[in-house]
């Protein structure tokens, strides 16, 4: 590791900043992971779109398709494609504390920067505050890594502001990616932002939250290498303007990006997130590859109302 546990708040703090993005993984026609693609699209991330860190086998990457001998590989590979260029959070969320554990003790082994886990699915439950704790708190105990938090409501819940402030004061709790409406991120801003750096996943919130919460840090989503270029950056671009403080230029050309946003949102199918989002990597020239059960593959018109909204896009290739 590149810093003790106990130093992990701190060097978070100077290495956790900009734009993160959430991997989609690349399957083969097989189901076998495309480690080749995988690569090419962490180098283009990383390189060509000035993404600083990526978030390894998360929701977006089908972790729950893959085997846990799988999640390791593909933390390896971004540990190795990364390099010294970019940085690493990776994934070890799972209802299976013993998987979580193993995953998080590998991550701190082969050089990852941090892991992020999500709240345990307690949706049976009608007061989760303690278990989710005592949760945390154990894995916090059993390595030295810095940890993300992630509340989002697939787990049948979503953590309050108290408790994230509560669990924040664990010495490698380090960030949280927090999937809740605004109020709630701003209220835990409030409580615990001296403490572990807050975000959330929206790419249309993240200039006001840099403006309004003086956030350092987008933890993530795929936005940055969906909507952006070799040349055309501007996410990228807005961000640096406004952590310049020229915020009048950021909203320029933040608004730029709002008929592509639309855009995409009209092609969208609900239930195929992954599918659509690698379909589009497709047509800018990245590797998005195949899908794995339970997700399915788009449908030839799926398919053709995204090729007609690409081809409609404002984006520069």
């Amino acid at each position: 590791m590149k810093y003790n546990k106990k130093d992990a708040k701190a060097y978070s703090r100077k290495t956790m900043k900009g734009i993160w993005a959430a991997a989609l993984t690349p399957f083969k026609e097989d189901g076998a992971i495309d480690e080749d693609g995988f690569r090419r699209n962490i180098d283009h991330w990383v390189n060509d779109l000035g993404i600083e860190g990526l978030f390894i086998s998360g929701k977006q990457g089908e972790f729950f398709s893959m085997s846990v001998e799988e999640r390791k590989r593909t933390f390896d590979i971004a540990v190795e494609a990364t390099g010294d260029t970019g940085q690493t959070i990776m994934s070890c969320s799972d209802q299976n504390l013993d998987v979580v554990l193993d995953l998080a003790k590998h991550a701190q082994k082969n050089g990852s920067d941090y892991i992020v886990v999500h709240a345990p699915m307690l949706h049976f439950c009608s007061d989760q505050d303690e278990l989710v704790y005592e949760y945390y708190k154990h894995i916090s105990e059993q390595v030295d890594i810095g940890i993300a938090m992630w509340s989002h409501p697939d787990s049948g819940y979503l953590m309050s502001p108290e408790l994230c402030n509560r669990i924040a004061d664990l010495d490698n709790i380090v960030a949280i990616k927090y999937s809740v409406p605004r109020d709630m991120y701003t209220k835990l801003n409030e409580l615990a932002g001296d403490k572990i750096l807050v975000s959330t996943a929206s790419e249309e919130e993240w200039l006001d939250n840099i403006i309004d919460l003086n956030w350092q840090l987008y933890l993530c989503s795929s936005p940055p290498y969906i909507i952006q270029t070799k040349n055309d950056r501007r996410m990228h671009d807005y961000t640096q303007l406004a952590f310049a403080g020229k915020h009048d230029e950021a909203r320029a050309v933040w608004e730029s990006l709002q008929p592509l946003r639309q855009l995409l949102k009209s092609v969208r199918p609900g239930s195929k997130p992954q599918a659509y989002q690698k379909y589009w990597q497709d047509l800018l020239g990245q590797t998005g590859g195949h899908v794995r059960r339970p997700m399915i593959g788009l449908t030839q018109e799926e398919k053709r109302k995204i090729e007609e909204a690409f081809d409609a896009c404002d984006l520069k290739l």
